[in-house]
């Protein structure tokens, strides 16, 4: 077989049009069963991740709603300390707000939201619409006052004696209490 020759690598290659190695009958393009298992992997870490992102929306949503009413709280208190005039804060639960007032009981402007005044409003705030503030109670009135040493007093104008504030969203629930005297505000869940 001295006088047989091989046709050279060079053309295989341009007599098919390509790459022989590509163009050989029965290959075909397509994903590996690896590759698929990887990707249904990556998926379902992913949705691992974000099932219960979703389901703690309330139990953040409540945090943020009880941290932003003690800071309203103190924000109260201290402006009654630094104008020497009282300052109260009314809760409206069936309505889902409350608001600022100043000593004349006229509602002060946001001190953020230029124009604005100052009430909160949770079923329209998206932030904290699973929100429900469920009770107020500053011996029996839903309005705590602040007077010029940041003492808390209910809406009658007596010295208080408890205040509480509880928040529901879902199936949790925190509450928070106002010190009598002190004005001490803390978190209890």
């Amino acid at each position: 077989m001295s006088g047989f020759t091989y046709p050279s690598a060079r053309f295989c290659y341009s007599r098919l049009g390509g790459d022989a190695r590509y163009n050989l009958p029965g290959a075909s393009s397509g994903f590996t069963l690896i590759e698929i298992l990887i990707v249904v992997g990556i998926i379902a870490i992913v949705a691992m991740t974000v099932v219960p992102m979703m389901s703690s929306a309330a139990s953040v949503q409540i945090r943020s709603a009880a941290n932003m009413i003690m800071a309203d709280l103190e924000y109260a208190r201290s402006m009654s300390i630094s104008r020497g005039e009282k300052f109260s804060v009314e809760f409206d639960t069936t309505a889902e707000i409350y608001r600022i007032k100043d000593k004349d009981g006229a509602v002060i402007e946001h001190p953020v939201k230029k124009g604005f005044d100052y009430v909160i409003d949770f079923r329209n705030d998206g932030r904290l619409d699973k929100v429900d503030i469920v009770d107020v109670d500053f011996d029996a009135t839903s309005v705590i006052k602040f007077d010029y040493l940041g003492s808390p007093y209910n809406g009658s104008g007596s010295p208080l004696n408890s205040g509480v504030i509880s928040l529901q969203a879902d199936t949790t629930t925190t509450t928070i209490t106002v010190e009598p005297v002190t004005g001490f505000i803390s978190l209890a869940d």
